[in-house]
């Protein structure tokens, strides 16, 4: 039935369609991707239930207005290379923000179906028109203008850098990404697993950029191999843009975390995602011996569930989310709590640590946990947690991960002085262009947000690029 046929009484009809998965007894012992897409029936019919609005709001939940409600409609009619190249003039990322992208909160959101019919599968139908892309060859590379003689220096290779990148070397720029770690992707990479983020989906998409004429430079550390300066004075960049990330772990403060089995979230997935320690020794990078231990994961967020899966696929024989809020509080999306759970994830709510305890060979052994009830909203909008008196007791554990939260980079700091920072050390920026306050820097991401998420980030870089274009050419992108 072609979508201009369905009377909308039709389209309400059909069911939102349900992505199948891996099995979790099955994916608990593999790092291969939990879902598994779309077919092309499921991703029609699913396109079928979009009423084509004439004011699309959906877009303006997008935080780089992907034409929506055109990408669905040719999927629905079956064109499904057009539909990827619709999506692909506004975001350079699909298959990466249509697998993380929390569009529950975004696009769908702002779905006017989604109270009495449930949005739109915006989110999957992104995945599945760009793994249809990639999967059929058909993938035209975009037109790169001429050469405009300037040359552009992009900090970090994470999805602020690389959509910024990608703008400006269509727009004929010289661009060159320097990234401190040894392989490119930034959190892309390294933050998110194997089984939420396939690399080789990553790969892709940087391989993509090199074609277009994108240069990378890995193991470089801005601000210890290069300053800003030196990049702008005597490597003759005509613009930096900035965009390491917020890759400063926060601990919480508390005796005993210095004891060995303690680790931060970034330096648990790091060792897992990026140096493959799951393979160990076949891979050189180890990593804790989770086989028949206990696995806590103090945190409530995305990257907590990430690091918590993963404990339970390296065989954890409890893996559990300790968090000191209820489950509603916990900022993580609804999709990868649902997952954790199925995967026989424990969730321990209602808890705060007040100390890591340790034997005589300082190996943590538990953490004393104090349990908690909830009081009155705080500033986030979320109930307060307040301790329960008398209520101490020893959680027996032989691994933790810290999961509550990061910092920002601070060796850009350090080394340009000039450029101005806030209170929580992130770099203050004007929203409309991304200027820092440093001529002819910019800067967009987690390193002027905080932890966010990877499409507000490329929204960032998006709109860093047009702007160092106005500066430079005097010109707009478009």
């Amino acid at each position: 039935m072609e979508q201009q046929k369905l009377t909308a009484k039709q389209r309400f009809a059909i069911p939102r369609q349900v992505m199948q998965a891996q099995d979790p007894a099955i994916r608990v012992l593999n790092f291969t991707e939990v879902n598994l897409g779309y077919t092309p029936e499921q991703a029609q019919r699913e396109a079928m239930r979009c009423i084509q609005c004439k004011d699309p709001v959906c877009i303006q939940g997008c935080p780089v207005n992907i034409k929506i409600d055109q990408f669905i409609k040719m999927i629905a009619d079956g064109n499904f290379l057009d539909a990827a190249k619709k999506i692909k003039e506004d975001n350079v990322l699909p298959a990466i923000c249509g697998r993380v992208c929390p569009q529950e909160d975004q696009c769908e959101k702002a779905c006017i179906l989604t109270k009495k019919y449930g949005s739109v599968a915006i989110g999957n139908l992104e995945r599945f028109a760009a793994d249809y892309e990639r999967e059929s060859g058909n993938i035209e590379l975009p037109v790169v203008k001429a050469p405009t003689g300037k040359k552009i220096a992009v900090i970090g290779s994470g999805p602020a850098g690389l959509s910024c990148a990608n703008d400006l070397v269509q727009l004929g720029y010289d661009v060159t990404i320097f990234e401190a770690l040894h392989e490119v992707g930034g959190v892309l990479m390294y933050g998110i697993p194997e089984f939420r983020l396939p690399k080789e989906i990553v790969q892709f998409e940087i391989d993509g950029l090199k074609k277009l004429g994108v240069k990378f430079v890995t193991n470089a550390v801005v601000g210890r191999s290069v300053t800003v300066d030196e990049l702008l004075q005597d490597e003759h960049f005509d613009a930096v843009f900035i965009g390491v990330g917020a890759g400063l772990p926060w601990f919480m403060g508390i005796p005993g975390e210095n004891l060995l089995g303690v680790y931060s979230a970034n330096e648990f997935l790091t060792r897992v995602n990026l140096m493959k320690s799951y393979n160990f020794p076949e891979n050189d990078t180890p990593v804790f011996d989770c086989k028949g231990k206990n696995v806590a994961v103090f945190g409530g967020g995305n990257t907590a569930m990430d690091a918590v899966r993963t404990a339970k696929r390296l065989g954890a024989k409890n893996a559990s989310i300790v968090y000191r809020r209820s489950e509603a509080e916990m900022p993580a999306r609804v999709e990868e709590v649902h997952h954790a759970r199925a995967e026989g994830v424990e969730f321990l709510m209602l808890m705060n640590p007040l100390e890591f305890i340790g034997n005589e060979q300082q190996w943590l052994t538990g953490a004393k946990c104090l349990r908690m009830e909830l009081g009155e909203p705080d500033d986030s909008g979320r109930r307060r947690p307040v301790p329960i008196k008398d209520s101490e007791f020893i959680l027996p554990i032989d691994m933790a991960v810290i999961s509550i939260g990061n910092g920002s980079n601070p060796l850009i700091k350090q080394t340009t002085p000039d450029i101005e920072v806030s209170k929580r050390d992130t770099i203050v920026v004007d929203l409309n262009t991304m200027a820092t306050s440093k001529e002819n820097v910019y800067a967009g991401g987690d390193i002027v947000t905080g932890g966010a998420t990877v499409i507000l980030a490329m929204g960032a870089g998006r709109t860093a690029a047009a702007a160092i274009h106005e500066k430079l050419m005097g010109g707009s992108a478009n």
